[in-house]
């Protein structure tokens, strides 16, 4: 039964998460303490007791959601003996997510992960002026008609798919006159529902070129390393284990769209059958199973959910012996 662990992005916050981990379990409370320590602030207080509007600032909510699934990882490796090199295939994550996969895979160290994706995520807000970009979800629309759709509204702007989350789930981005034509278009070309998203910037288009270069400029500062496992990066939906390639699809990923129903597809073609989010929110475990036909999908963020995955292990190990 071959493995892939996958880590959410950025929407998937909320106040709490993690808490309950880093209660009960102190290997996940030291990652939250290494995150601290690295940012030079106390993140964890944010996550854990709020107010949400702080949390929910782009600079904060990237570097919270990486600790909690770093935190939810750790205890499964405690917990469960999971070893990544042994029992996974590949590891990937959705944008922001992506960083996650990377520190998971020892691709990057925690605390050089927590200060990139706060430098991500101050960049991407300082890269477009508030109320220029938005974004819209095209539901219903598969990947080449919504991108035709946004290709029809740009009229000189801009105007890009940015997220293809599968299961006719499109993400458009770009200026924002140009989004909202896109969603009149889209409606009138067959989408279920095309609705403006709440979001601060918009994020995976050309308009996010000056965050693209500030990530370029921190991935020069640090040591990124070959991962133990391959990761299936955004946007070439295909693994990659050597670190310049890593570095560079980072960069690409700031600017490039994320290739999500590409990226599950290839991981279930290769043989993957169980797909394990790991931190806040189950937002790709809905996706995973209306990508994957038949695919198990299991999202892992509460000393519940590790209960029921070292459960299901034991119980493996028990019916293999």
């Amino acid at each position: 039964m071959a493995v892939a662990f996958v880590f959410p992005g950025q929407g998937s916050q909320a106040v709490g998460m993690g808490k309950a981990l880093a209660e009960n379990f102190p290997v996940a409370r030291a990652v939250f303490d290494e995150v601290d320590e690295a940012l030079g602030d106390k993140l964890s207080s944010i996550v854990f007791e709020g107010p949400a509007e702080t949390l929910m600032l782009t600079e904060n909510a990237q570097p919270a959601l990486m600790t909690v699934s770093l935190a939810a990882l750790r205890v499964l490796e405690q917990e469960a003996g999971v070893d990544l090199s042994r029992d996974a295939m590949f590891v990937a994550g959705h944008s922001l997510g992506e960083y996650s996969a990377l520190a998971a895979a020892g691709a990057i160290s925690i605390a050089d992960t927590a200060r990139l994706v706060r430098t991500r995520g101050r960049a991407m807000q300082k890269a477009v002026p508030v109320g220029v970009g938005a974004m819209a979800a095209l539901l219903g629309l598969e990947f080449e008609a919504a991108a035709e759709v946004a290709r029809e509204a740009a009229e000189g702007a801009v105007c890009q798919a940015a997220n293809d989350n599968g299961g006719g789930q499109v993400v458009v981005s770009g200026d924002k006159a140009a989004v909202e034509r896109a969603v009149e278009i889209a409606k009138g070309r067959g989408a279920k529902r095309a609705t403006l998203l709440p979001v601060s910037a918009p994020f995976h288009c050309t308009l996010m070129a000056p965050a693209a270069d500030a990530m370029a400029e921190a991935l020069q500062s640090i040591t990124v390393r070959r991962p133990v496992v391959p990761v299936v990066a955004n946007v070439l939906a295909a693994p990659i284990t050597e670190p310049s390639a890593l570095v560079q699809a980072l960069i690409a990923q700031v600017t490039g769209t994320v290739r999500w129903r590409e990226s599950v597809a290839f991981m279930a073609k290769a043989g993957v059958t169980s797909f394990y989010e790991v931190g806040a929110g189950k937002v790709l475990t809905g996706l995973v199973k209306r990508i994957a036909e038949g695919a198990i999908g299991a999202a892992i963020g509460s000393p519940a959910d590790v209960a029921t995955f070292v459960a299901a292990r034991s119980a493996l190990r028990q019916g293999a012996a």
